[in-house]
């Protein structure tokens, strides 16, 4: 007995201890199963109504308290609010954990209620029940499944779903209701294939519905969510829920808003992030989509919030100069070097061929050494691949290698100087030697010009110069040339990462003359997904595409955070028990297994491996015409659209019918699995037959032996061969799964151990045999486990890195949405206000300061010091900062009343003389831009114009905050790639990460503060003059000013269509097409705006206090 049986014998099994756990629910649920069967159709309909009005009034005095105080935060001053909002806060959490404890309390009579009604559904073609206004509103929307006669409404069990017409014939059994109490209560429930799972996630979507908060679906891609909302849509319709699918509608339109208003939201987990990327760009209330995150279940959830994660997702625009890049410049020189490389690793591994065909030990190890430097120098060359499947020759390596590795790879240069370059494939490196350096700068005059210089050293030179002026002139110069440098550095490193590491038709594929990535785990293109830091752009100067032009980064989010966003999140999939811990440790999701309804009869056998691909194909060949003769299906699983397409010209040359599904072919998704059941087909498919697909048998096909999967690889991740394996063997199924193997394949030549090896060759493995044991397939399966540890690492780190970024972008959404709705802006203000005052404060502490700090009060706060010079040195810190802030406060609103006082009598004047009724532009200047207001005229009116001040502060909020955080970003993402430089140096990247970020963050915050509280304190309503000329005098006085005040229609402003929209505010018109464009294609540049000119001598817009000459205007 195992050490780990024991420990089960003790402590127990955790399956077993959660399944005992929901016990005395799911007795609950099957006591209430007979008397819901009892019940006529109306009388379930209106159970769920009950559940529905119960659950609403348990908490309607807590949503009556919260908008009587949100009426009343709006009386308030600014600085009297911040305690409303803090009660307001507290009503929202007692709401969630009274409509959690609700709906635990209806759940076994809601459970109950849903199942039955899948039953009735399955058991009659047509169900008739009394007519209710919902079911009037879906039949004149043309849904198929129900239609009016009379006062009844008659329900079908036929409808269509992802393009095919589909019979309800399901109703949940036991160990589905057990997956829906484990979804309910926010965990992973892990199912087998074929268990349901779709069905599954209706009780508690269902359930989680009647909250009225919104449910959102999250699927792996678009086919699944429409097919999903429409396949499940009539369940929850039939009680009363709306359903709607975000992917059928298109981004910032009416529709996708409504599709968000439904109770359940179908959805792709890219569509969801986007969504909220855009909107956190939104500019009006009206072009917001998502509400507030409360619930989501995440179909394939180790496929979302594991592969896709790694991902970050990114709404990009266009960069000054982003066309001016340098990657077909440099693309012939790296191409000079890698062409170079090739030739030198061929004669190496001749030459080492040679050697270790000698008798002579000495020779011998030569010729390992000559081995060694090969694979550092193209770890994918075939011919070396070849060769190291031959016996010995792997184990020869993996000694060498352990070797030069010793003493912290001390003697490591005598490897890799000859080379080129060094190639680390399991890092995905590459590293430039001295001789490749050589090589790529040519004839150049400058020896250096690839080379970094260092950087620090080049600076302390320049500390003995005594002339401040010059040394900060060669400083500047010197970080000049690095800056220049760098970026060259960068571009020819991406573009050896291209040549070397990125192969066509396996990491990606080129089409439209695009280059599209392929995910590694799914096998589908990722649409609108390019890879970082330039790697895109240095694949497409390779592939001799369309290099598409520099972006900056406008909004960003991984689905990590996005989804820790959620009060409650829970998912479902076969194999999520292998990444149980990365589940817990990041998003705190516990994994369940739930036993299957009828025991599983697919045979698993052990991997077939070999010492060659060649005859691992031969033999897969070999194996796919032995079972179509027996009649039985197959399922031909790749890790890569090329393999797909060699093995698909090896079945031709048999002439053997089969289908293909892979990246280049993945519209016909549904179509190929709908066939790959039937009697002798053979399909070969990418890892995307392993999601969310269904293949169902025909009696002949279960009596031949069911579907045979047979996988060509083993994949870096146990979870996605699982997959593989699991699409046979469904609902009690035969079937069998087998993979091939060979020592030439991506997985053994990285990861497989010494120890393997050792024991293979112990073996006496031959190349033509082929080895089939259960040690064998144990050890590959370790090899897998530790790549799954690698992977972990490197996005554990991915999120390290997003995480500090996390938090300052949760900071700025939170300010900005405050500005987009209205909420809160005014406790926003008044902080900004103190923070600006303390800052100035502090920074002018020094009494002997005083004239400085009048001069910064002025410029900043527009006022005039409220202390003398005897008085500012006589009071203590904190009365300077809340005297000067109480006049801040004051004067901000005597500026606020004068901009009501001027507005009222127009406002009043336009109300009353005209007919109109709708939306106003109120123009407000700053002294620089003018900004034109849009606000309702009736409300205006009926606020006495406060409604404008709070538009003009909501605008003035958004522009600045907008302005300064892309700006940020940018200088994050400059950030982010030059601390990799940080490794050289011995230093974690991520320290200096942290450090430097969170300067840049604090110094955009000031920033912030500055321009909008500066702005605010000017703030003003813009008049036009207007100066009629005098036939005999010539010019007359001129007329008084008057308000620009113009009509506007609605319609013009809450366009969706950004790229149509007129920007009414600064900085409005980018922000809208960012949003608005599709991911991951180029967008239009955008005209050059005429700035406000600067004098050379006038204060520095930044808001250093220095002259525009001696700060951003030196050197203009």
């Amino acid at each position: 007995m195992s050490f780990t049986s024991v420990l089960k014998k003790i402590f127990g099994d955790k399956s077993l201890r959660d399944m005992k756990a929901i016990q005395p629910m799911l007795k609950a649920i099957k006591a209430e199963i007979p008397r819901v069967e009892a019940l006529s159709l109306d009388e379930l309909r209106a159970e769920i109504d009950t559940v529905r009005a119960e659950i609403a009034q348990s908490v309607s005095d807590d949503t009556k308290a919260v908008e009587k105080l949100r009426e009343e935060v709006e009386t308030l001053p600014f600085d009297k609010r911040q305690p409303l909002w803090d009660k307001i806060d507290e009503h929202e959490k007692k709401i969630l954990e009274i409509l959690d404890e609700q709906l635990r309390n209806h759940l076994p009579v809601v459970f109950a209620v849903v199942r039955e009604t899948a039953r009735r559904f399955a058991e009659n073609d047509t169900i008739t029940v009394k007519a209710t206004e919902f079911d009037r509103e879906l039949a004149g929307q043309g849904r198929e499944f129900v239609s009016i006669d009379g006062e009844n409404a008659i329900w079908k069990n036929r409808w269509m779903a992802g393009g095919n017409e589909i019979k309800w014939d399901m109703a949940h059994y036991e160990v589905q209701l057990i997956g829906g109490i484990i979804l309910f209560e926010g965990k992973i429930a892990e199912m087998a294939t074929g268990e349901g799972k779709t069905l599954v996630a209706t009780l508690p979507v269902f359930l989680r519905s009647l909250s009225g908060r919104g449910v959102h679906v999250v699927t792996v891609n678009d086919y699944l969510a429409k097919r999903d909302s429409e396949w499940m849509g009539p369940l929850y319709m039939f009680h009363g829920a709306s359903v709607d699918c975000i992917d059928k509608h298109q981004p910032n339109t009416p529709e996708r808003r409504r599709a968000y208003e439904c109770d359940i939201t179908y959805g792709t987990n890219n569509e969801f992030g986007f969504d909220y990327l855009r909107d956190n760009m939104a500019m009006e209330p009206g072009d917001l989509v998502q509400r507030k995150h409360y619930y989501a279940i995440v179909d394939e959830v180790d496929s979302v919030l594991i592969d896709d994660a790694r991902t970050p997702l990114i709404i990009s625009g266009p960069v000054p100069k982003g066309d001016d890049q340098l990657f077909d410049i440099y693309k012939a020189n790296v191409e000079k070097v890698v062409r170079a490389q090739q030739r030198l690793v061929t004669s190496i591994l001749a030459e080492a061929k040679t050697k270790l065909a000698s008798p002579d030990k000495e020779v011998q190890k030569e010729g390992d050494l000559l081995l060694f430097r090969a694979f550092k120098g193209l770890p994918k060359n075939g011919a070396l691949i070849r060769f190291l499947s031959q016996e010995g020759m792997r184990k020869r390596l993996l000694e060498t290698e352990g070797h030069y590795l010793q003493d912290n790879a001390r003697e490591m240069p005598v490897v890799t100087d000859p080379l080129y370059f060094v190639i680390d494939e399991k890092n995905r490196s590459v590293e430039l030697t001295d001789k490749g350096i050589d090589e790529l700068t040519g004839h150049a005059q400058d020896p250096q010009f690839f080379v970094l210089p260092d950087i620090a050293a080049q600076l302390s030179e320049l500390e003995h110069i005594p002339d401040l002026a010059e040394r900060q002139n060669r400083k500047d110069e010197l970080m000049a040339n690095y800056a220049v440098k760098s970026e060259r550095v960068h571009t020819v490193n991406q573009l050896l990462k291209a040549y070397t590491l990125f192969e066509r038709d396996i990491e990606y594929v080129v089409d439209d003359n695009k280059v599209k990535i392929v995910d590694e785990q799914t096998g589908r293109i990722m649409e609108g997904r390019r890879y970082s830091d330039g790697l895109h752009q240095a694949i497409e100067a390779k592939e001799g595409v369309k290099v598409e032009a520099a972006t900056q980064t406008f909004a960003t989010i991984t689905l990590q955070n996005y989804f820790r966003m959620y009060h409650k999140l829970a998912g479902m999939t076969g194999t999520a028990e292998t990444e149980a811990g990365e589940l817990w440790d990041i998003y705190k999701l516990d994994v369940v297994t739930i036993p299957t309804n009828r025991p599983i009869a697919r045979m698993d056998m052990n991997d077939r491996v070999y010492r060659t691909k060649k005859e691992k194909y031969k033999a897969v060949i070999a194996e796919i015409e032995q079972l179509v003769k027996a009649g039985r299906p197959v399922l031909v699983g790749t890790t890569s659209v090329e393999i797909s397409e060699l093995l698909s010209r090896m079945l031709d040359i048999q002439k053997i019918p089969h289908q293909v599904l892979n990246a280049k072919l993945h519209q016909r998704e549904a179509e190929v699995v709908a066939l790959a059941g039937r009697k002798g087909c053979v399909t070969i498919a990418t890892n995307m037959a392993g999601r969310g697909t269904d293949i169902k048998l025909t009696p002949e096909v279960r009596e031949a032996g069911g579907l045979a999967i047979i996988g060509t690889e083993r994949h870096e991740s146990r979870r996605v061969d699982r997959q593989l394996r699991g699409r046979s063997g469904r609902q009690g199924d035969p079937g069998s799964s087998v993979f091939f193997v060979s020592f030439e394949d991506p997985l053994m030549r990285m990861f497989a151990t010494d120890k393997v090896v050792r024991m293979l060759d112990t073996l006496g493995f031959k190349e033509d045999e082929m080895i089939q044991d259960r040690m064998v397939t144990n050890a590959i399966e370790k090899a897998q486990k530790r790549v799954e540890e690698n992977n972990f690492g490197i996005r554990k780190r991915l999120l390290e890195f997003d995480d500090v970024m996390n938090k300052q972008r949760t900071y700025i959404y939170e300010r900005r949405r405050h500005a987009v709705l209205g909420e809160r802006i005014g406790v926003d203000i008044v902080n900004m206000l103190y923070d600006t005052v303390e800052n100035i404060i502090l920074n002018f502490e020094n009494p002997q300061q005083y004239p400085d700090l009048c001069t910064e009060i002025f410029r900043v706060l527009a006022i005039e010091a409220p202390f003398t010079e005897q008085e500012y040195a006589s009071l203590d810190k904190e009365e300077k900062i809340n005297r000067l802030h109480e006049a801040a406060v004051a004067a901000l609103d005597r500026k606020s009343d004068h901009i009501r006082e001027v507005a009222i009598p127009v406002i009043n004047q336009m109300a009353e003389n005209t007919d109109y009724d709708g939306l106003i532009l109120v123009p407000i200047t700053d002294g620089k831009r003018v900004f034109n207001i849009r606000t309702d005229l009736r409300t205006a009116v009926r606020t006495e114009c406060r409604s404008i001040i709070k538009e003009w502060h909501k605008a003035l909020m958004l522009v600045t905050i907008d302005e300064l955080w892309k700006e940020h970003l940018r200088e994050l993402d400059q950030l982010r790639q030059s601390v990799q430089n940080a490794a050289y140096e011995q230093k974690d990247p991520l320290v200096i990460y942290k450090v430097e970020s969170f300067h840049l963050f604090e110094n955009m915050l000031s920033n912030l503060n500055v321009k909008a509280v500066s702005a605010l304190m000017r703030g003003q309503i813009h008049m036009r003059r207007q100066e009629p000329v005098d036939p005999a005098l010539g010019m007359t006085k001129p007329e008084e000013r008057q308000p620009d005040v113009k009509e506007t229609r609605a319609e013009a402003h809450v366009k969706y269509n950004y790229k149509a929209t007129k920007a009414e505010l600064p900085g409005e018109a980018e922000t809208r097409e960012a949003a608005s464009a599709p991911q991951g294609e180029k967008q239009r540049p955008m005209p050059a705006k005429a700035a406000p000119r600067i004098g050379r001598n006038d204060p520095c817009p930044c808001g250093s206090g220095k002259k525009y000459k001696n700060c951003h205007g030196k050197g203009l």
